[in-house]
């Protein structure tokens, strides 16, 4: 028990010893026969559990070969599962009392990279060693299942919902409920339930941070946001054409009506350095330092600029193969910017004076 208790349900991330998966364990003669409950019947990652569970006892003392049975819990048993990965209590785990950090990135307009600055930060910071979730709240325009390379759909236990984990992140997205490339025609009340449904209904477990990938402007999704995780922190995309910039000041200007903080600017599709030395500036310079100044008046608080990601041909690369550049290429320019503002990120947390700790005395 002690071995499998080293083996991990790979959609939940805990011990399926803890998750009562393990329903029994016989050995005889040299043969260990395993019995395992499944969340669900078609469980997609069976023959992973499977395979780990072999692995984990092969080499046990007195042990010559292993069966590995598997059956479906009860709904009995089922309940008590969910009661358990539910035994904080707190119907959205990422409210105001919550421990994790959340980001929200934002921009004033499309086209300006934020999908990809999500998933390489959220990749950037899983590779780190911290629990990461991504939440694609861009319902009309949803790419991170793409981005992140994700191509199956997540496991329903009820009405809970396990997400996909993909280069060690967590991930929800419209995109995965929808056939093929299904447009999504809904309106401020819907998406606002999508929302919603995304914090309540979808098991993250205990994250560190978790991003969102928001729509452009300031919409129903953003004020979404800021009613249901009043203490998320913008990260604001600009590419450095003063267009893009003015269009993304609105967005800050709107997180001081809504009392949310913003923890920064990022500058995408920066200026790029050729091969001979070159430095090209395709969309201008300065359009995100300009920004951050402007904010930091306007609000009255420090608005850092986080960094500037260049123009990099190995970023779209990345993004079209399902793997941050981050991780495919991590010597490339754009991902040495990202790295470069994961780690200034890596080190802020939420301040705990004055908020309530998540627990209670009986």
């Amino acid at each position: 028990m002690a071995a499998l208790g080293r083996v991990q349900d790979p959609e939940l991330r805990r011990p399926i010893t803890d998750l009562g998966m393990v329903e029994d364990v016989d050995l005889r003669r040299g043969r260990l026969t395993v019995r395992v409950l499944l969340t669900i019947a078609g469980c997609p990652l069976r023959s992973t559990i499977e395979s780990d569970v072999r692995d984990a006892v092969a080499g046990l003392p007195g042990v010559e070969a292993v069966d590995v049975v598997t059956g479906v819990m009860t709904p009995e048993q089922r309940q008590r599962l969910k009661d358990d990965l539910r035994s904080g209590g707190r119907a959205n785990p990422f409210d105001a009392a919550a421990l994790t950090t959340v980001y929200a990135v934002a921009s004033g307009k499309g086209g300006v990279g934020k999908s990809s600055v999500t998933v390489n930060l959220a990749a950037a910071l899983a590779a780190d060693g911290l629990r990461v979730g991504i939440i694609d709240a861009d319902v009309h325009g949803f790419s991170v299942p793409s981005l992140m390379g994700v191509l199956s759909s997540p496991t329903r236990v009820d009405e809970l919902i396990l997400p996909p984990v993909a280069h060690s992140t967590k991930l929800i997205s419209i995109g995965m409920f929808v056939e093929g490339n299904q447009a999504v025609a809904w309106r401020g009340p819907m998406l606002h339930r999508a929302l919603e449904q995304f914090l309540t209904d979808v098991y993250f477990g205990d994250l560190d941070v978790l991003l969102l990938d928001l729509p452009p402007g300031t919409g129903d999704m953003a004020i979404s946001v800021a009613q249901l995780l009043p203490t998320a922190q913008l990260l604001l995309v600009t590419t450095p054409q003063s267009a893009a910039a003015d269009v993304a000041e609105r967005a800050g200007m709107l997180a001081g009506r809504t009392g949310q903080s913003v923890a920064g600017v990022i500058e995408n599709m920066g200026p790029m350095t050729l091969p001979d030395g070159t430095v090209l500036d395709v969309f201008g310079a300065g359009g995100g330092a300009a920004l951050a100044d402007r904010l930091s008046a306007t609000l009255g608080t420090e608005v850092p600029l986080l960094g500037t990601v260049p123009l990099d041909p190995a970023l779209r690369r990345s993004g079209d193969a399902g793997t941050p550049v981050v991780l495919a290429d991590p010597g490339s320019a754009s991902a040495t910017a990202l790295r470069g503002i994961a780690d200034g990120l890596r080190g802020r947390g939420r301040a705990l004076p004055g908020r309530p700790l998540p627990f209670s005395l009986r």
